[in-house]
């Protein structure tokens, strides 16, 4: 018998053209109020949330379907202080040894810098990491595919989830990410990818000017018919 077998599966309802233009206006209308947030508030978010959150993440796409990513879920403070300071190690490290005056100027609109608090306030933090290899029952090991665009997409439908349950976030990519590895006790299969900053927006929390500027649809859109 071949491995191959073609099962049917559930669909959605179908739906008209009107409609389905007003379902993507209003997808759209939704993602005008997502932001970039560095300043979060310390209120609690229940940990079914994040579960269904990475649920969503789990329905993306992926090379051969081998989904190869592993997310690590902390509410922890102890384990939130380790990253935070981890991570603001590496980033003193970075911003140091910026010669790149093009690459100063670009940060500057956006105010970043290696303070990384939100790390240690926001109520929960997800790392996102990816799997290199796949590792069998009997400890050999197997070939995944198109990892980086897997993991890519699957983190895009996490964040799209997040902002979809009316929560905000911060990606950050502190580098090297060894340090995260080690942390949350990940096998050397696994390579950090990012670290997602979870929560709601503190009372006071604002958002440089320059986060509000999107590009239009005519320069990032081409259309051939």
């Amino acid at each position: 018998m071949s491995i191959y077998e073609p099962v049917s599966f559930s669909k959605m309802p179908p739906k008209g053209d009107k409609e389905i233009k007003e379902l993507t206006k209003s997808h759209y209308r939704t993602f005008t109020f997502r932001k970039t947030i560095r300043d979060f508030s310390e209120r609690p978010i229940p940990e079914e949330a994040i579960q269904n959150c990475i649920r969503v993440a789990s329905m993306a796409p992926s090379g051969a379907n081998h989904q190869p990513w592993h997310f690590v879920a902390i509410s922890s403070k102890t384990i939130k202080k380790k990253i935070r300071y981890a991570a603001e190690k590496e980033e003193k490290k970075f911003y140091s040894s910026i010669n790149n005056d093009e690459w100063l100027r670009a940060l500057e609109p956006i105010g970043t810098g290696p303070n990384k608090l939100h790390l240690e306030i926001a109520p929960w933090l997800i790392i996102v990491f990816a799997e290199r290899y796949g590792i069998k029952i009997d400890g050999s090991t197997f070939k995944n595919y198109y990892v980086t665009e897997s993991v890519g997409i699957a983190s895009g439908f996490l964040i799209s989830a997040i902002h979809q349950a009316g929560l905000y976030c911060l990606v950050h990519t502190p580098n090297p990410m060894k340090f995260l590895t080690k942390i949350c006790n990940r096998p050397t299969s696994n390579k950090p990818i990012m670290i997602l900053a979870i929560g709601h927006p503190a009372k006071d929390a604002k958002i440089p000017y320059a986060a509000t500027q999107k590009k239009p649809l005519e320069q990032i859109l081409t259309t051939i018919r």
